[in-house]
């Protein structure tokens, strides 16, 4: 049991504030015994310290916009709040470079190096955004969107982070920071690991300079030729932004549609260009869909609904979109996905548990091999998380579980959460 007690007296020099979990204190369903709010990367130390002494699990915790992603942990006894944690630390224009704490919202960060004309490309949902996703959080799940494509994802534009282990070691890697710990960059190591290695306090980002002018390239068809299309627009030399498809449930029809940035005319021609290979017509709006997690299919209330991830190859979404298909007519589910044509795309898996699972693995089975491609359970019941692995195969299982092993050997990070059990 967690002595409350102790806790607050770690945080006296923080001003933070421990209390005993609520109601809507969890984390996928697993209940917390008691809440953590530190105002400082110390006291995140203090109070990280005092838990590991007493043995408790820490889950941390932003906005809650995406903590029922992944699977879920094995115990919560201490949900760590990170919100008070919410400064901008450094606008460095000229630099393009910006550095904040893990809980500033990340509509809030965007808000504030907009006035300087430039913008941290990481394009989260709109849910997300409108939730108030940190920028802890956005690093915790690797956070991308459409953009991705020419940009990446938030790993590859996050330049260092000052992160707090289990023990209360505040370490830090990368740019605009010194100190290093165990040859590790933590900022990356981090990313994507839904807080089973350390607790991000703050990061560095490379800003890029925000393209005034845009122009969407939309283009409509069966499956297989839309992903053919959408290849080609990759590949060639129109330099696109972003490519993305949507392909609701139960059709044999998606859309792609292309965005194209820039300054001026020339914004008009590439699109004019791209809409001429793609055979389809230029708009000066983004359809409805665009950078939106895929909806649930209407009449399908009665049904569980699973969210998923899936990365494959620039080749391998055609794979993946026609494994889709297959497995509505194999199963009798639902399956929307929708994402980018370079391969990370959602899905949204409508139906019964036992199918659901049957389902995802047929998705899998697009892939011959984890480096080909991957189907990550985001969200999803207690049922249907009883039939499957959220995470799947994968490759350097072992790697990771040593990487686990030396940042958190006591296993008091958010256990359970991460791929193999981490």
């Amino acid at each position: 049991m967690a002595d409350l007690q102790r806790l607050e007296d770690a945080l006296k020099q923080d001003g933070g504030q421990v209390e005993e979990a609520g109601p809507g204190d969890a984390v996928d369903g697993v209940p917390a015994v008691a809440v953590a709010r530190p105002t400082s990367a110390d006291g995140v130390g203090a109070v990280l310290r005092e838990a590991t002494a007493q043995g408790l699990v820490t889950v941390a915790r932003g906005a809650a916009t995406a903590l029922d992603w992944g699977a879920p942990p094995e115990r919560v006894d201490l949900i760590l709040d990170t919100t008070g944690l919410d400064r901008l630390v450094e606008h460095g224009a000229g630099d393009l470079v910006v550095v904040a704490e893990a809980g500033l919202p990340v509509a809030e960060l965007s808000e504030t190096v907009r006035s300087a004309a430039q913008e941290l490309v990481v394009d989260l949902p709109p849910e997300r955004l409108a939730g108030g996703s940190t920028v802890g959080g956005a690093l915790s799940t690797g956070a991308s969107g459409p953009r991705r494509l020419q940009r990446g994802g938030i790993r590859d534009l996050v330049l260092g982070a000052t992160v707090v282990l289990a023990d209360g070691t505040i370490a830090s890697s990368g740019g605009k920071v010194v100190k290093n710990v165990a040859g590790y960059d933590l900022a990356k190591l981090l990313t994507g690991a839904y807080g089973t290695l350390g607790v991000v306090v703050r990061a560095a980002f490379r800003l890029h300079p925000a393209r005034p002018d845009r122009a969407y390239a939309v283009a409509t068809g069966p499956l297989a030729n839309v992903a053919a299309r959408a290849r080609e627009v990759v590949a060639s030399q129109l330099a696109p932004a972003a490519v993305e498809i949507d392909r609701p449930a139960g059709s044999d029809v998606g859309e792609v549609a292309v965005l194209v940035e820039g300054t001026g005319s020339a914004v008009g021609q590439r699109a004019a260009a791209v809409a001429e290979l793609l055979g389809g017509r230029v708009q000066a709006e983004a359809p409805g869909w665009w950078a939106a997690l895929p909806g649930v299919p209407t009449g399908s209330t009665s049904r569980e609904t699973t969210y998923a991830k899936a990365t494959a190859t620039l080749v391998g979404v055609a794979a993946l979109l026609a494994a889709a298909r297959d497995a509505e007519q194999r199963y009798g589910v639902g399956v929307a996905l929708r994402g980018s044509a370079g391969g990370v795309l959602h899905a949204v898996v409508t139906g019964t548990p036992g199918a659901t699972a049957s389902a995802v693995g047929h998705l899998r089975g697009a892939a011959t091999e984890p480096r080909d491609g991957t189907v990550t359970v985001l969200r999803a019941s207690r049922e249907v998380r009883a039939e499957l692995d959220a995470w799947g195969p994968v490759g350097g299982l072992d790697l990771m579980r040593a990487i686990k092993q030396q940042l958190d050997p006591g296993r008091n990070l958010a256990p359970g959460r991460f791929v193999g059990g981490i």
